[in-house]
């Protein structure tokens, strides 16, 4: 073996093919960009980039408390951090229907007051490297049940997100569509295209907190949305088209998990922060390169004024 071809295979291969704890990282990162990133691209033309951030903290009390419960049973956790994310997501769409408050400004109120809650409970009944494991997340600490439950939630999500493909779509681009395509002009048909609305946008929640739920064990409660948003963000920077857009998206993160995980190795640095560490230098990359980007439109001929 030549010395190049050896320092590929030190570099690249040989922490996946030595060492089972990198295997399982990398396959539930992978699930994680193929089911997360997606959403974000949704997210991102919905204009409810931040409520990503706000649900993945919002999880934290439903972790906590099924921390207390069980200690670290990712299975608690998980169904814990599931019914706390739809509870604040719910909580705030009635807020908004029976307030003058917009969704967005009392979900920005609730998450806050969760995440307080979720960090008050943990710190003051478990140790301080629960805390930051809960918070940060370990990928390099995924044992077989935690791949399970992330490679298990991650095509639960994709095939449900093929299924609910063609209405989020709609929803998407045009969200009273449902609500006045109806070929009957009565109430009742009114009230049931303004509910199948909310279905989707419901179901559409439901997914992104499962996600996040997932991706708490390799990322931690609060870089789990960075996986889902990064490279979303960045992929607009690259295609118009939607499928492509989420094609990228997915392709981004999961470029971003393999070299994050390798650094970390190589480097003993936080599994979690180095792969969107990553993830972000895809992102500025994106900002200067992509046809989207400064370099092109810079290169761009300039029309002058007669």
């Amino acid at each position: 073996m030549t010395e190049n071809a050896s320092f590929i295979y030190d570099g690249l291969i040989a922490p996946f093919s030595e060492f089972a704890f990198m295997r399982r990282a990398l396959v539930a990162s992978l699930a994680l960009s193929l089911s997360a990133a997606p959403l974000g691209v949704f997210l991102t033309l919905r204009r409810m980039s931040l409520m990503g951030d706000a649900l993945s903290h919002a999880i934290l009390p439903g972790v906590a408390l099924g921390y207390l419960v069980a200690g670290l049973s990712l299975s608690a956790m998980a169904i814990g951090g599931l019914l706390a994310g739809m509870f604040v997501a719910g909580f705030a769409g009635l807020i908004s229907r029976v307030t003058p408050l917009k969704e967005d400004a009392s979900l920005a109120a609730i998450y806050l007051i969760a995440l307080a809650l979720g960090v008050t409970l943990i710190s003051r009944n478990a140790s301080q490297i629960d805390l930051l494991h809960i918070l940060f997340g370990s990928a390099l600490g995924v044992d077989p049940k935690g791949l399970v439950l992330v490679a298990g939630m991650a095509t639960i999500s994709l095939l449900i997100l093929a299924w609910m493909y063609r209405g989020m779509v709609l929803e998407t681009f045009d969200p009273l569509f449902l609500i006045t395509s109806r070929r009957q002009t009565s109430s009742r048909n009114s009230r049931r295209g303004h509910w199948e609305s909310m279905a989707w946008h419901h179901g559409f929640l439901f997914l992104v907190v499962a996600n996040l739920v997932a991706g708490f064990q390799t990322l931690g409660t609060l870089m789990a949305v960075g996986l889902m948003m990064v490279p979303a963000v960045s992929s607009r920077m690259w295609h118009v088209s939607l499928v492509a857009q989420l094609l990228n998206a997915s392709l981004q993160a999961m470029l971003a998990s393999m070299a994050g995980l390798l650094l970390s190795y190589h480097f003993d640095t936080p599994s979690g922060p180095t792969i969107i560490g990553c993830a972000g230098v895809l992102y500025f990359l994106s900002l200067v390169i992509a046809p989207g980007g400064w370099l092109p439109r810079w290169r761009q001929p300039r029309h002058k004024l007669a």
